[in-house]
């Protein structure tokens, strides 16, 4: 039986929400989709997005949940938030950067970086792993 998940981090996109877990999907393994919400007319004068237009995308990489939201530009990524990749061995690190730092001209390999979407991710190699044993 899979554990359960409390907390799913939810990815404010301005209306890039299906693209951005598409290109998610073929970088991790073991990801999928897990459902769609759409916009209906209701909320119109709110959310100014169509009716049947993609809402929310749920969705998981490498067994972990996420939902990506097509929320309007209000908000935008920064380095304040960003998802830790923990690697077991240099090729996992080389896959990992070489997918989601493309075309960040910032991004130094082995450590921070902005994907294509704004997204802050952090490859960290196996030696660089915290103890689990910190109380």
């Amino acid at each position: 039986m899979p554990a359960f998940q409390r907390i799913t981090p939810c990815l404010w996109f301005d209306d890039q929400a299906e693209a951005a877990v598409a290109f998610y999907l073929t970088v991790f393994s073991n990801s999928k989709i897990t459902g769609v919400a759409h916009y209906s007319e209701a909320g119109f004068e709110v959310h100014g997005k169509p009716a049947g237009s993609v809402m929310s995308v749920a969705f998981e990489l490498d067994g972990q949940a996420f939902v990506a939201l097509n929320g309007g530009p209000i908000f935008t990524f920064n380095e304040a938030i960003s998802f830790q990749i923990h690697c077991e061995t240099q090729a996992d690190v080389d896959h990992y950067w070489e997918k989601l730092a493309a075309g960040d001209k910032n991004a130094q390999h082995g450590g921070w970086l902005k994907d294509k979407y704004g997204v802050s991710w952090q490859v960290i190699p196996n030696t660089q792993r915290p103890s689990r044993d910190i109380p």
